[in-house]
């Protein structure tokens, strides 16, 4: 059993479990400074050995409640002895999201903007390790810092501390409210990476080398700050796994935003939204933004025209210009950038329509989405080996491209000769078929004995794979090359995880089939 924890200090609030040790009976609490004041935390493991600390919890920002509600962060006020760091806090993420291909559970509270460190060498300010930031997933509106699979025991293993960090989500963190500061989530995202330069110090971290990385929203989260101007000093180098970029516009934000206060009943201001129960807007959100057309596939083509509904909004302030075209004019040039996606993120929706689809051909399929008859006649040309498993498949595929794929050749392009590399991961899963969404993201750290990740990897996922993309993280983090040739220096170029035995690891062109979506 875990020691009993000593008496928290005044502030704290309980949250889940601390991630388990590898051996209890070796647990112990281990203690470092932040600017705030002292946290205490676990020690997982014996000294040495692989082991690391966890800090789990701590404020970067007051809770944003009350008149902070939808106000930019505000640093935390000191605290007075020693805090417990020992389980995860508050998470922006209500309740229980259900099924999910990656285990992100909610944690009740209102102290939501929050970090959780790993570290091998706690309160050695003297080591000067890299450090890895890792922003969560979930379509900006879902998704926790508190998974077991966001867990730094690998990285922490390789000589890098861990920081996975919380935002406000939904229309909390990215709706247009008239009065109140645009953006609040990604200057959640800011205030969180400030913390890092602040602290990291005291965790056996390196302030001037850290690496942001998000999977999903998080990786469209990543590609975004790159393109910041206010985010440059924050950060040195980026990886983004399967990254959904928002981009929301000003005007669709303030009609987002304008329906849900129709749908709550309140006037569209900051006045207006307080009066009006986090969890009531929370259940609303979704509603404002569903489209008014009866067409069942309206929902789909604006998925596929427009994005996301909430996410970063192009504000003319903090976020002045959309990602690719920031890139473009050479945002983030001097910082190198690992981007690539699954080959079939969301291909499986389409599983369950397989017989339905099986008698409709792929191009009348894909004309019911608006895609003009050139470019539906080109895709299919490119994806012939996509179109012979099936409608479903090419239909899945489609979305998984216009989405996630074409994402990694728009930037990749953009950036031009600033250092970057392309990845595919191409290993099939082997209870859910297809090298699907999140697949990636236990192999990238290194977590495969994580009892959640048979359901989406099977029960023996494989070893080499993980050492082979977790590898090339930790050389990225660590300031080296990820591995293979860089797309800047061949455009192109990708490197294949987890591709066919007989098929080479690095390819020539290996977005080639998304060409036609460019």
């Amino acid at each position: 059993m875990n020691p009993t924890p000593p008496p928290a200090a005044a502030g704290t609030s309980p949250a889940v479990s601390a991630p388990s040790s590898p051996d209890t009976a070796t647990t112990r609490y281990v203690e470092a400074d932040t600017v705030t004041g002292r946290v205490r935390g676990l020690w997982r493991g014996e000294p040495g050995s692989g082991g690391s600390a966890a800090f789990l919890g701590i404020p970067f920002a007051k809770a944003p409640v009350g008149a902070l509600r939808f106000e930019a962060p505000v640093p935390p006020e000191p605290w007075e002895g020693v805090r417990d760091a020992l389980e995860f806090g508050a998470t922006a993420q209500r309740g229980d999201a259900g099924i999910t291909l990656i285990p992100e559970p909610s944690v009740p509270g209102n102290a939501t903007l929050n970090v959780n460190v790993f570290t091998p060498v706690p309160g050695v300010v003297d080591t000067a390790l890299p450090v890895l930031v890792w922003i969560h997933g979930g379509g900006y509106v879902s998704g926790s810092p508190a998974s077991p699979w966001y867990d730094g025991l690998a990285f922490n293993r390789d000589g890098v501390v861990t920081v996975t960090i919380s935002y406000r989500l939904g229309f909390d963190g990215f709706g247009h409210i008239d009065g109140a500061p645009s953006n609040r989530g990604v200057r959640d995202w800011l205030a969180a990476l400030q913390w890092v330069q602040d602290n990291i110090a005291r965790f056996g971290g390196d302030p001037s080398h850290v690496t942001i990385a998000g999977q999903s929203a998080g990786g469209g989260a990543v590609l975004r700050l790159l393109a910041m101007p206010a985010a440059q000093h924050l950060f040195h180098s980026v990886w983004a796994l399967s990254g959904a970029l928002a981009d929301v516009s000003s005007e669709r934000a303030r009609t987002a935003s304008a329906r849900l206060a129709r749908l709550a009943g309140v006037a569209p201001t900051r006045e207006g939204f307080a009066s009006v129960p986090e969890e009531t807007l929370h259940a609303l959100q979704s509603k404002a933004v569903e489209p008014e057309s009866a067409d069942r596939l309206a929902g789909v083509r604006g998925l596929l025209d427009d994005g996301l509904s909430w996410g970063p909004m192009i504000d003319g302030d903090l976020v002045p210009d959309p990602t690719i075209a920031a890139l473009r004019s050479g945002a983030g040039a001097d910082k190198p950038l690992v981007l690539g996606t699954t080959d079939d993120e969301f291909t499986m929706v389409l599983d369950s329509a397989q017989r339905k689809l099986r008698f409709i051909p792929a191009g009348q399929a894909l004309a019911k989405l608006d895609v003009p008859r050139d470019r539906r006649r080109a895709y299919l040309t490119d994806n012939a080996a996509q179109r012979r498993k099936g409608t479903a498949a090419v239909l899945g595929r489609y979305v998984t491209d216009v989405v996630f794929r074409s994402t990694v050749v728009k930037v990749a392009d953009a950036r031009g000769a600033a250092p970057t590399w392309v990845y595919r991961f191409s290993w099939p899963s082997p209870t859910r078929r297809w090298a699907l969404h999140c697949l990636d993201v236990p192999f990238w750290f290194d977590c495969l004995d994580e009892p959640h990740v048979a359901a989406i990897a099977g029960d023996a996922p494989p070893r080499r794979l993980s050492d082979a993309i977790h590898g090339a993280a930790v050389a990225l983090i660590r300031g080296d090359a990820p591995g293979w040739r860089a797309w800047s220096d061949a455009p192109g170029t990708t490197r294949v995880f987890g591709g066919a035995a007989s098929a080479p690891d690095v390819i020539a062109d290996g977005y080639r089939s998304v060409r036609t979506l460019v």
